[in-house]
């Protein structure tokens, strides 16, 4: 499966293809310490920032197993970036599985953003195929869970890295 990301509207937001050019917007975003709290690191310099979305923008792992598909997601009514989604893509024997990830900048959360965007990508991605959705979530991320409950997933007792396996319920 070689997907490649393109635009997905939601109802309050677009979700763009990632590009190196969203890193000066992006940066101002990701400047929040709280940010980190569970997913470890620190804000990016433009600079780092611009690397990282240079590999990103391949759409693939460097050994092709993993696609990775990114967007940032920008409010329709600032037309302000506010964080960003992504999905890395294996494909298996049984259909295509997506790790999902998403990051909403801190004054922007607890508006539905992430949920919105989450769920979007989530669609688009059963649209081309992708049968099993998952995320890996730190246990006391309850944002997070909130988004992943929206999404139809459920925390299993599978643990990597610190972070709880959680996937669509059966």
């Amino acid at each position: 499966m070689n997907l490649s990301a393109t635009s997905i509207v939601t109802a309050r937001c677009v979700l763009e293809p990632l590009t190196v050019e969203h890193a000066p917007e992006m940066i101002g975003v990701l400047a929040s310490d709280d940010l980190y709290t569970f997913i470890g690191g620190e804000p990016p310099s433009e600079r780092a920032l611009r690397e990282r979305y240079r590999r990103q923008v391949e759409g693939r792992s460097p050994d092709g197993t993993e696609g990775w598909l990114n967007w940032v997601i920008r409010e329709n009514a600032g037309g302000r970036v506010i964080g960003y989604v992504q999905a890395t893509v294996v494909e298996r024997a049984k259909g295509a599985r997506a790790d999902l990830a998403w990051l909403i900048a801190s004054s922007m959360q607890r508006q539905g953003f992430a949920s919105e965007a989450a769920e979007g990508m989530a669609g688009w991605l059963r649209g081309r195929g992708v049968t099993d959705i998952r995320a890996h979530i730190h246990p006391g991320h309850e944002g997070s869970a909130r988004v992943a409950r929206r999404l139809g997933l459920a925390p299993t007792s599978e643990m990597q890295d610190g972070e709880t396996l959680w996937m669509l319920q059966e």
